[in-house]
């Protein structure tokens, strides 16, 4: 896992949010990018902050896990 990726790497992807986001809390998510072999994490409220970068399939065990309550 990477701690914060560098401003050049950041500036490259292409970051999203769940359709679920577009209420009144809308601004209170995460974003996510994804490349091949990583799953980017962004606070939406700081995109400039730390980021969180995970191999997919630990991604796939996060959302596993979240989802199920």
């Amino acid at each position: 896992m990477i701690r914060k990726a560098s401003t050049e790497d950041a500036s490259e992807l292409d970051w999203f949010k769940s359709s679920y986001s577009s209420g009144t809390d809308g601004n209170s998510c995460v974003e996510i990018a994804t490349t091949p072999g990583t799953v980017h994490v962004r606070d939406s409220k700081n995109v400039a902050g730390p980021r969180l970068a995970l191999a997919p399939g630990a991604w796939a065990h996060f959302v596993t896990y979240a989802s199920e309550g």
